[in-house]
């Protein structure tokens, strides 16, 4: 699963790709700032030709220059496309109203520097096993959502015979809604998605063709 990082410091983001490299992460990707985070995302060119990296989680710088991770943050998760990304927000601050404003920007978690290797694993482990729950339920929902497509389309194509059905007992036709009399395999075939071929029963074969069975 793919991992972006996102500092402004190289050696932050030498010692965050070190730590997640040696654990096994080895899709890591690297921005020095949020519009370079949303150029790795695809946000500034959603049309761009090699098109957006299939990002599973962000760690955020919370103090950059310029656009900070806390207004990257929301303008990440006001988006659909990104909006089920986890953030953790990577921040030497810690005072309570710092913390509110990046939950509040939508981050799921956060980290405090100098980083620790062992709170980074976890946390990120935790976010990614999140992430992969959510990827797993939305294409359940997706799977579902067309095979009830599948069943709404199938059944709006069936036709149903039910109900009383006049039918004359001699000539064994069949009065339509319309008060008018139809031969019973026209009347089915409009009612239905049968279709006949025709032939003749062993008794009508000896009615009308007597010499062809012997008695």
């Amino acid at each position: 699963m793919s991992i972006l990082i996102v500092d402004d410091s190289p050696d932050q983001q030498l010692l965050l790709k070190t730590i997640l490299n040696k654990a096994g992460h080895q899709d890591l990707l690297i921005a020095d700032s949020a519009t370079s985070a949303y150029d790795q995302l695809g946000i500034q060119q959603p049309q761009a030709h090699e098109g957006p990296h299939a990002v599973d989680l962000i760690l955020m710088d919370f103090l950059m220059p310029g656009i900070d991770g806390v207004e990257a943050t929301r303008h990440i998760k006001n988006l659909d496309a990104w909006r089920d990304i986890p953030v953790i927000v990577v921040t030497a601050k810690t005072a309570l109203g710092d913390l509110q404003a990046a939950f509040a920007a939508g981050a799921m978690d956060f980290i405090t520097k100098p980083v620790n290797s062992v709170e980074l694993l976890a946390r990120v482990n935790s976010a990614l096993m999140l992430k992969k729950e959510m990827d797993c339920r939305k294409t359940r929902e997706l799977e579902l959502r067309r095979s009830n497509d599948d069943l709404q389309r199938a059944l709006r194509e069936v036709k149903v015979l039910k109900g009383l059905v006049p039918i004359c007992a001699s000539c064994k036709k069949i009065r339509n809604d319309q008060g008018f009399w139809q031969q019973l395999e026209e009347y089915i075939q409009q009612h239905s998605e049968a279709e006949f071929s025709h032939g003749l029963c062993t008794p009508c074969i000896k009615k009308h063709y007597p010499g062809v069975y012997p008695d």
